[in-house]
């Protein structure tokens, strides 16, 4: 039915038309009318067809509306992910967003310029939303607050800018006080101008009673802690160990020598790897990843669960699995000294790092050793290795060490950054922050799971068999010129961006001068996000045409659907498999997000201690803008950023100059620029608008401690949004990934 009304519609001489006129054009039967219907709203919601004035149905493009998801900043402005590959998103201003939220599915229409004699504009595409076309969720957790004539909730999401109204909480097993953390229900939303309204469905609870924060993040972003019991069952009937049957016609790999390198609290290991010389000039290499697919059947209880999870998600106190732990940590785990079944890709490598053949089969493996990756990097480093196994991982080292610079020499940006692990006491409360230097053991597994990710996308792709491809397309051109003009501003010679090359040079100039973080940062701002689709655009910041997810079934689904597309005979849908790369592609959205605000609260908790105790911490920071009203400074040991206000500086004024973008005291002369290094403490802390403040530690401290959560006397339903000031300028940069350089 879908596809009948898809070709009507696309028809040169079709005129928008309404149901009855469409039951005709299809010649069915007045009996099939509510099938019609049902088919219609289903094309709707996937945002195949738009419904026009008189309810008239039509192709988007036709109308020049665009279906996608829309991402909204913190200051209000949308930006729409299209869902037609290739496109390139769309700039939607505050005022054209209606009542969308941040990650709703949406259809807008685009903001079409009259050309006239013009061939082209620099100006980048723009468009309003129309319709929402699904909400990504419709529950919300905020704070209770009362106004003189109505409660109302403030969202934890500084992106949701309007307050929900709310009636008194009934029936939720505790009443609800003002201050609590709530669960609200969203029920009505019509305008823009209006607040939208809710019911509070659950009461979490005092903020700062114990366990609140945590559970606040887990309901925010939907995350569930239980499997349902017919997952369970599934689970049961594969038993705690690998039979002999379950061997049977798989290749043999036990003998081999097979290591894993994992973070040292990580206890799914997915990946592992075995390396021996072939020839005096030739490697062969084995990279073997867990079969998942072998338990997890297409269409089991086991397998929906999977796919509405998408992923794993890595909290800072807890992992949310994607699959039940008697697999993800048991029997699918490429644990040391147990039988393990694998998919393998065997690889064939000269001593100069270029791979010259591939193969891949299902396997069985019986892990030798199961390295941390600091005990892997002392093995690396030791002069002298202890057996045959460091040899091997010493070999592995060097070869790896190669084929990273290959990729480097075709064209693979350097993107990392520091990174920081917050470890947390009996309590929940932070112990201690710990930096993850990105070493040669990190690299290491990176450069093996890399090359297996892109061997199996060649492979499938010669195989014209369709799969999930894990692409990250171009930067808008328009980005680049804009950040370019950032780069000579500061009197940094800088080439043309849209030339690989260059951005190269960019990133190897900017990583030897103080201000070179500060302006990768903006870099990184100008890319567009990775993402799944079925069509295999290529991976800008790995310089891949092809390039999939095939290393991490177990906290991956994409990655278990691309073992399916390998390995199983049956091709699968394409329908199904868009489907289901936008849905995953938003699960791994979400938990990002989960994962920096569960590190987000307990730092916050974690600083507002240090300032009750009345004894901050010193912390060095780096400059990474200068605005009028304050210094945006990335502290690298929290791992976070912050603004330092120029008013908290209280023994000279700062004039801002901004030809040079520097402040200069106007008494002590001193100039602060972009890249200088400072010592900051903490100054305040807004848990609502999700933002730090640091002062110098050398200023006298302001004598307000801490910004306190929002008072507010009393509201109208009817009152504008976006009252609430949104900061101004870039916040924070920090990392949730599990492990280091996998996630690309």
């Amino acid at each position: 039915m879908e596809e009948k009304i898809l070709k009507l519609l696309g028809r040169k001489s079709y005129l928008p038309s309404n149901v009855p006129e469409l039951l005709k054009g299809l010649k069915l039967p007045p009996g099939e009318q509510q099938t019609l219907q049902k088919s219609l709203q289903e094309l709707e919601r996937a945002g195949r067809v738009a419904r026009i004035k008189g309810n008239r149905y039509i192709l988007p493009k036709e109308a020049d509306l665009i279906p996608g998801r829309i991402q909204i900043t913190r200051q209000g402005r949308g930006f729409l992910l299209p869902d037609e590959a290739g496109l390139q998103e769309i700039s939607i201003p505050a005022r054209g967003t209606g009542t969308a939220m941040h990650d709703d599915r949406v259809l807008v229409r685009l903001d079409v310029r009259p050309k006239g004699k013009r061939t082209k504009t620099d100006k980048p595409a723009t468009g309003s939303v129309v319709r929402v076309l699904e909400r990504r969720r419709n529950q919300i957790v905020g704070t209770l607050k009362r106004g003189r004539e109505f409660l109302y909730v403030i969202p934890d999401d500084p992106r949701i800018q309007q307050d929900i109204t709310v009636p008194p909480a009934k029936d939720v097993g505790r009443p609800a006080r003002e201050g609590d953390k709530v669960v609200v229900e969203m029920k009505l939303w019509e305008s823009r101008h209006n607040n939208p309204e809710g019911i509070i469905t659950e009461v979490l609870g005092p903020p700062t009673a114990e366990g609140v924060d945590m559970l606040a993040v887990l309901r925010q972003y939907e995350l569930p802690l239980k499997f349902p019991p017919a997952v369970l069952k599934e689970v049961e009937k594969f038993g705690p160990f690998v039979s002999a049957q379950e061997r049977a016609d798989r290749k043999d790999c036990r003998s081999h020598d097979v290591i894993t390198i994992d973070p040292a609290d990580a206890k799914d290991f997915d990946d592992a790897f075995y390396l021996e010389a072939h020839t005096r000039k030739r490697w062969k290499l084995w990279v073997h990843i867990a079969d998942v697919s072998h338990y997890v059947k297409p269409e089991s209880a086991l397998d929906k669960e999977a796919r509405k999870r998408g992923n794993s998600t890595y909290l800072v106190d807890r992992v949310i699995p994607m699959l039940p732990e008697a697999l993800s940590n048991e029997l699918c785990s490429l644990k040391p000294n147990v039988d393990r079944l694998s998919k393998c890709v065997e690889f064939l490598i000269s001593e100069e790092g270029k791979v010259l053949q591939a193969r891949f089969y299902s396997a069985v493996i019986h892990s030798k050793r199961r390295y941390s990756y600091e005990e892997a990097h002392e093995v690396i480093k030791a002069k002298l290795p202890g057996d045959e196994t460091e040899r091997m991982l010493q070999q592995a080292c060097r070869l790896a060490m190669k084929i990273r610079q290959r990729r480097f020499d075709n064209g693979s940006l350097d993107l990392e950054f520091p990174e920081t692990k917050i470890r947390l006491d009996d309590k929940g409360k932070v112990s201690r922050i710990e930096k993850v230097d990105y070493d040669e053991s990190h690299q290491l597994i990176e450069e093996f799971m890399l090359l297996a990710n892109e061997a199996v996308a060649a492979r499938l792709i010669s195989l014209r068999r369709p799969t999930i491809h894990r692409v990250h397309e171009k930067p808008d051109p328009k980005r680049l010129y804009d950040y370019r003009e950032e780069v000579l501003s500061h009197n940094l010679p800088c080439g043309n961006l849209e030339k690989t090359e260059e951005v190269q040079k960019l990133l190897k100039r900017l990583s030897k001068l103080a201000i070179g973080a500060a302006l990768k940062i903006g870099f990184l701002k100008s890319l567009m996000r990775a993402r799944y689709a079925v069509e295999p655009l290529g991976h800008y910041g790995l310089a891949k045409d092809k390039y999939t997810h095939f290393t991490s079934p177990i906290r991956r689904y994409a990655d278990l659907i691309v073992h399916r597309s390998l390995f199983e005979k049956k091709k699968l849908a394409v329908p199904f498999l868009s489907r289901v790369a936008e849905h995953i592609s938003t699960t791994e959205r979400n938990s990002s997000d989960a994962e920096r605000d569960s590190k987000d609260v307990k730092m916050y908790a974690y600083l507002l201690d240090q300032l009750d105790s009345e004894k901050p911490q010193k912390y060095k920071a780096l400059v990474t803008d200068i605005r009028n009203f304050g210094l945006f400074v990335d502290v690298v040991d929290l791992g976070m950023r912050g603004m330092v206000p120029l008013s908290s500086i209280q023994n000279d004024f700062f004039e801002f100059d901004s030809t040079r973008v520097q402040v200069i005291g106007r008494k002590s002369k001193r100039v602060i620029k972009l890249g200088d290094s400072l010592e900051v403490e903490v100054d305040k802390v807004d848990t609502f608008k999700k933002e730090v403040d640091f002062r110098l530690a050398s200023s006298p401290r302001s004598t307000k401690k801490s910004t306190t959560p929002r008072k507010k006397s009393s509201r109208k339903r009817t009152s504008q949004p976006g009252n609430r000031k949104k900061p101004s300028g870039p916040r924070r940069q920090s990392s949730s990934r599990k492990k280091p350089g996998r996630r690309k």
